[in-house]
């Protein structure tokens, strides 16, 4: 069997554990921002929190098989792109409410988000077939059936 390699992009987070990121990056300058506003706790966590897709990924031996959960985002807002050796996930949503009481009170309620999520793989073809994609009740599955990775070769070249 040979070694496949699969790299996952949580969005733009290289490394998203806090320990992990001491250890090999200087401080950026979106520290210096977030520092200060931890001091408040919970408040402003939800503007501190980088929102993703949650996916399953699992190697069936001839394909590969990601299910992705996206409750709240509509088919028509989920774009799956595969070039490269690179498949992308990216989903936008915009929801708002409003709520009104006998006291007077009157709620309105917008939210929207962004989510991408990407994985390399170096043994899957973008050829027709290959790739296939379904949502349904809120889960994203796609399936990505594997190709052998083609050898490097050396031809000698005449010089004339």
């Amino acid at each position: 069997m040979s070694n496949r390699n699969i790299m996952v992009s949580n969005g733009n987070n290289v490394a998203n554990r806090d320990d992990v990121r001491s250890q090999f990056c200087a401080p950026t300058i979106f520290d210096l921002f977030a520092s200060p506003l931890s001091e408040f706790g919970s408040f402003f966590s939800p503007l501190l929190k980088e929102d993703s897709i949650k996916v399953d990924l699992k190697d069936c031996g001839d394909h590969y098989q990601l299910k992705a959960d996206m409750p709240g985002v509509r088919k028509e807002d989920i774009h799956v792109d595969f070039k490269d050796g690179t498949l992308s996930i990216s989903a936008s949503h915009n929801k708002s409410s409003e709520k009104k009481d006998d006291s007077g009170y009157l709620v309105r309620e917008r939210t929207s988000g962004s989510y991408f999520r990407s994985f390399y793989f170096d043994d899957v073809d973008a050829a027709e077939g290959n790739i296939n994609a379904a949502f349904v009740n809120g889960e994203l599955d796609v399936s990505l059936k594997k190709q052998e990775k083609k050898q490097p070769s050396a031809t000698a070249i005449k010089i004339n």
